[in-house]
């Protein structure tokens, strides 16, 4: 249970982390979550549209595009429109963004990146696999 409660905690700090960074740009915590997908999205070559988004978080349709809506306002996405099927619309994080993220989660990022320097790859390895693990467990549970 050790393990539950540190992973507890560190959600917990994760999460007062996001709504400090929320508020502190005019956004909603969902509006966080949002790019954080999307992000996540670029990351593994992902064609993010809004209907994906809106199931990433859970949201309605209409409560997707308002979010969108609200984050393409601030700047911080774009609605671009695909290429390849001119009827679907992606999107797509801007650099004001991560320019927002980077200054406020860097030092966190950079803490994170320094305590991982001291284990071995082998530790490292066993860390990743523990945490896919808990995360397929909490998609699974459907929380």
């Amino acid at each position: 249970m050790r393990l539950v409660h540190l992973l507890r905690a560190v959600t917990v700090e994760f999460d007062l982390l996001g709504a400090e960074f929320a508020a502190r740009n005019g956004l909603h915590p969902t509006d966080v979550r949002a790019l954080i997908h999307l992000l996540d999205a670029a990351r593994t070559d992902t064609r993010a549209t809004p209907g994906w988004l809106g199931e990433q978080l859970r949201l309605n349709s209409a409560g997707t595009t308002a979010l969108v809506d609200r984050l393409e306002r601030l700047g911080l996405v774009r609605r671009n429109r695909d290429t390849a099927d001119r009827r679907r619309v992606l999107l797509e994080v801007q650099e004001k963004a991560t320019e927002l993220g980077w200054s406020f989660f860097g030092p966190v990022i950079g803490g994170v990146v320094a305590a991982a320097e001291g284990f071995e790859a082998a530790e490292l390895e066993t860390v990743r696999r523990f945490l896919t693990a808990v995360l397929e467990s909490t998609e699974r549970a459907g929380l």
